[in-house]
């Protein structure tokens, strides 16, 4: 399944894989209570589901994280929009089922919202040129 939200405001690919480390998730998205281990790329996120390792890995417009252990191997990205609208940052959440109960789509939902809200709200994610208004 997957899961989407367009945040409201543009930036580029470098702040945002700057802003989007494992030590700043939990001030991003509050589905993300704690973290409670950065090492870098990897990591353990107390979050909305429980405790799980969390990686991070650096690619084309942003950043993906994923939940290896997930029994649902959840992975989420968040990246810049290459077309139609260069710039604006798209939210992209999956889990490898083709269906699930309602309860848990509702919290994937909900994470996905929590991610724009943290997005919109942060203005150390956006880029230069969005800061001096260009």
């Amino acid at each position: 399944m997957e899961f989407f939200a367009e945040a409201n405001f543009s930036t580029d690919e470098t702040a945002l894989q700057q802003a989007l480390s494992l030590r700043q998730l939990s001030g991003l998205c509050a589905s993300i209570e704690r973290v409670l281990r950065d090492e870098g790329e990897h990591g353990l996120i107390y979050c909305v589901w429980g405790e799980f390792p969390v990686r991070r890995e650096v690619i084309k417009g942003g950043v993906r994280f994923t939940l290896p252990t997930c029994p649902n191997a959840l992975a989420w990205t968040i990246t810049t929009d290459p077309a139609p609208d260069p710039g604006k940052v798209v939210i992209h959440c999956t889990i490898n089922r083709q269906a699930h109960d309602a309860d848990f789509i509702e919290s994937i939902e909900n994470f996905v919202q929590d991610w724009k809200q943290g997005l919109e709200a942060r203005q150390g994610v956006r880029g230069a040129a969005t800061a001096s208004g260009r």
